[in-house]
């Protein structure tokens, strides 16, 4: 049986994906086909319900969740990963503005369904003056004077401060003061019009190359540059420890704890719509 599969060029899908998609464990029959795209245009795909399996957003799934069930292995949650809001100028002074709401300010964000979108949300309501970039471009487009401040994600939380430029929040960090739980930030999902069993059987798989990967770490070395962004090997692996661990084997009780609590919190907050299914695979 044949799959579509959608999945980012970053380190930690490339890790986790590795194994699946070359075959290096037993796909229990299952074949793949891969398309690479940033996780903005992931969510747009699950928005026209296009592909078989696919990661996203935790924010984009709440859109989707009448056609996409939430698979247990894959996801992305963690702590101290969450996305961070820079700037070139006066942090504090900036700060104090996106707390009063000053609409002038422009602020370069990776994507309006993202999850780092949803944090900048909960924790400054009031600064709604944003603008689409594509994550790898904020930083640039901070320093191009484009926008006054930006929203970064993936990598770049590596990256901004060679570039000179400066935190104002970490978001993840607001998230984990206010909830004391991880911060669910990417998942994979199974289209719920593939049959239960093979639901099942993308999750077994899928777990088998997360183990896979555990076990061998650089097997995928070449695969995973291939598709790095001009990284050097240790911020490759840097980027694999921040966002693959225990939750990228098995949400278990504390990672679906951890996405109920943010569901119900958007939801009170008239974030994301109410959702009827069910969002965990039974």
């Amino acid at each position: 049986m044949k799959l579509t599969l959608g999945f980012s060029p970053c380190p930690n899908d490339t890790f986790i994906f590795d194994a699946l998609i070359h075959h290096k464990i037993d796909t229990e029959g299952l074949e793949f086909e891969v398309f690479y795209d940033d996780v903005e245009t992931l969510n747009q795909k699950a928005f026209r319900n296009e592909l078989d399996i696919t990661k996203l957003s935790y924010h984009a799934f709440a859109y989707v969740a009448n056609h996409y069930i939430l698979l247990d292995a894959g996801s992305a949650l963690g702590f101290g990963v969450g996305p961070m809001l820079i700037c070139k100028g006066n942090e504090e002074e900036l700060h104090s503005q996106l707390t009063t709401g000053n609409s002038q300010l422009k602020i370069g964000i990776p994507g309006k369904y993202t999850t780092a979108n949803f944090l900048l949300s909960l924790a400054f309501p009031q600064a709604t003056n944003k603008q689409e970039i594509v994550f790898s471009e904020i930083e640039n487009s901070i320093l191009e004077d484009k926008i006054d401040v930006g929203l970064i994600i993936h990598e770049n939380r590596f990256t901004y401060q060679d570039k000179g430029l400066k935190k104002i929040i970490d978001l993840g960090d607001y998230w984990e003061k206010q909830t004391g739980c991880a911060i669910p930030l990417g998942g994979i999902v199974a289209n719920r019009r593939l049959p239960e069993e093979v639901q099942h059987k993308v999750n077994r798989v899928l777990r088998r190359s997360v183990e896979y990967a555990f076990a061998n770490p650089k097997s995928g070395l070449d695969f995973i540059r291939s598709h790095a962004q001009e990284m050097s090997e240790e911020v490759m692996y840097k980027h694999i420890e921040l966002y693959v661990n225990q939750y990228s084997l098995d949400l278990g009780t504390e990672g679906k704890k951890a996405i109920q609590l943010m569901f119900d919190t958007a939801k009170e907050k008239n974030i994301i719509p109410e959702i009827k299914e069910s969002l965990f695979l039974n």
